[in-house]
């Protein structure tokens, strides 16, 4: 099943929507060292990456159909953004499992 380019359009443009009203909504906290990484950001920067790499693949099918991209570029771009989307929704379930395991503990 083919999806319309405008939906995938529209769905990377909420996504970076999302992205960017989740910073400026979130608390101002203590500023975290050097030596301490800041978790929000790497999630922030590995989202972009993802929504980046959907619309590279997005413009090299659209390359493709016109006639000014090969196939090898298409599918290497296509394989990227799907590597990029499964280590996401790794991250998110080892983040889901984390929360789960803190949740038992005892008080």
């Amino acid at each position: 099943m083919a999806i319309p380019m405008n939906v995938a359009t529209s769905a990377y443009g909420q996504a970076q929507r999302l992205i960017d009203n989740a910073a400026r909504s979130a608390p101002e906290v203590e500023k975290p060292t050097a030596a301490t990484p800041d978790f929000g950001a790497m999630v922030t920067d590995n989202i972009n990456s993802v929504v980046e790499a959907g619309k590279n693949s997005d413009q090299m099918a659209i390359d493709m159909v016109n006639g000014k991209a090969n196939l090898v570029d298409v599918v290497t771009a296509i394989a990227e953004t799907e590597v990029a989307v499964e280590s996401m929704v790794t991250i998110r379930d080892r983040v889901i499992q984390a929360y789960e395991e803190i949740m038992r503990m005892p008080i």
